[in-house]
């Protein structure tokens, strides 16, 4: 299985920039777990071959290059995409994205072959298919109704937090998978900003070393990321300073392979 957080800036020389400002992992260049960066970033053999998209929350970080995606492939698409969300989550997209004031209701649009948009329901603590991975969804503490993820190819699997603060359902999740070979955890702030990241539902790397008691399987790696970009050097430090033997940070673009 393959993964791999698309970049979401660049520096003056054009290269990938490691600031993360938006969200998007794909995975096996099919399945996007959420869309921050998707149309903007993604390889030419992703824009062909990624149609399940799965939200973990409706936040604009997590979802900004959705409907530009959409767009892209509208008169190619020959299937629909299919947009893996909440109802609530649904809800929010039609009422404040896809609402034809801010961009097209692509739920009720159709090309030449069919209908180019589905949604497709999950609710915490279900499991369901997409792009032949067996996703779980479960409940994580955003002050946006929010799932993080396991993603499972059958042989092995990851775990991705999405947003989060302290929570417990998904380390017990991720503790009990017994093929799991990599984790992606969020790690938003530094610890000086600690008041800012309670009031938001975000962790430092204090409280993210607390979040990793829970978590029993000391041999999978573990891979910091979703780090505000202003915060950046500063979380990367205190990660460091934390000496957790396999705690890494993501590197943005590279792909990994599990």
């Amino acid at each position: 299985m393959r993964i791999q957080l698309l970049p979401s800036s660049f520096d003056e020389t054009g290269k990938v920039s490691q600031h993360q400002r938006l969200t998007c992992f794909v995975v096996n260049d099919t399945v996007a777990i959420d869309a921050g960066s998707l149309a903007f970033s993604c390889s030419p053999k992703q824009r062909e071959q990624v149609r399940d998209v799965i939200i973990s929350h409706t936040h604009l970080d997590h979802l900004a290059g959705l409907p530009i995606f959409i767009d892209d492939l509208f008169a190619g698409l020959t299937e629909p995409l299919r947009v893996h969300v909440t109802r609530k989550m649904a809800d929010s997209l039609e009422k404040y994205v896809f609402n034809w004031d801010i961009y097209p209701r692509f739920s009720e649009l159709k090309n030449d072959h069919g209908t180019v948009m589905e949604y497709r329901y999950f609710e915490p603590g279900e499991k369901f298919a997409a792009g032949g991975l067996e996703i779980t969804a479960i409940l994580v503490n955003h002050n946006n109704p929010s799932a993080g993820f396991i993603i499972s190819d059958g042989s092995n699997s990851i775990g991705i937090t999405g947003d989060t603060a302290e929570t417990e359902d998904i380390w017990e999740a991720f503790s009990k998978c017994e093929d799991l070979r990599a984790i992606f955890v969020e790690c938003a702030f530094p610890n000086e900003k600690d008041k800012l990241a309670l009031a938001s539902h975000h962790l430092t790397p204090n409280r993210l070393a607390e979040e990793l008691n829970k978590f029993k399987k000391n041999r999978c790696e573990v891979y910091a990321g979703n780090i505000k970009a202003m915060y950046r050097e500063k979380v990367v430090e205190q990660l460091g300073e934390l000496a957790i033997a396999n705690l890494k940070i993501v590197e943005v673009g590279k792909i990994y392979e599990f």
